[in-house]
């Protein structure tokens, strides 16, 4: 199996299984594939600053499944989070790769799914989610609706 890569904006491996990163590029679905996932999902916004255009059919094309949930950065919600955990469970036991664009709406979503879905101790979660991102830490304008997102008061 090639190497985690280095050079796709705020790459982090969580486990054998699933993975996470900011922004794709056009050869990033070939590469994708040679590591082993097969199915990826966008939290980003289609018109967001970067996102890859046509990425469901470059996915495709690369053989990954894709779903799109778009997240709007301003207004995590639990709808949203319900179809995460949905589409994360229809995955089963195959590779994931879930992105955004800076891999901080990736790096709640996937804070609240190890706490809440697959029990994972809090410590271990936050460090992970603090690798990329700590909404409660942060002063960008949305954090407060992150932090409250991820069950954590500012």
């Amino acid at each position: 199996m090639p190497n985690d890569p280095d050079d796709i904006p705020c790459w982090q491996r969580i486990d054998a299984r699933l993975t996470t990163s900011g922004k794709l590029s056009p050869a990033d679905p070939e590469r994708l594939r040679a590591l082993g996932v097969r199915h990826v999902i966008n939290l980003a916004l289609t018109d967001s600053p970067g996102a890859l255009a046509n990425e469901a059919a470059l996915l495709a094309e690369a053989g990954i499944a894709y779903s799109h949930i778009p997240v709007p950065f301003d207004a995590p919600d639990e709808a949203h989070f319900a179809a995460f955990s949905e589409t994360m469970a229809a995955a089963a036991e195959v590779p994931v790769h879930v992105h955004c664009i800076l891999n901080w709406r990736v790096s709640a979503f996937v804070y609240r799914w190890n706490r809440q879905v697959r029990g994972m101790p809090e410590d271990e979660a936050r460090d992970l989610l603090q690798v990329q991102w700590d909404p409660a830490q942060s002063d960008h304008k949305d954090a407060p609706a992150w932090a409250r997102f991820i069950d954590d008061p500012r």
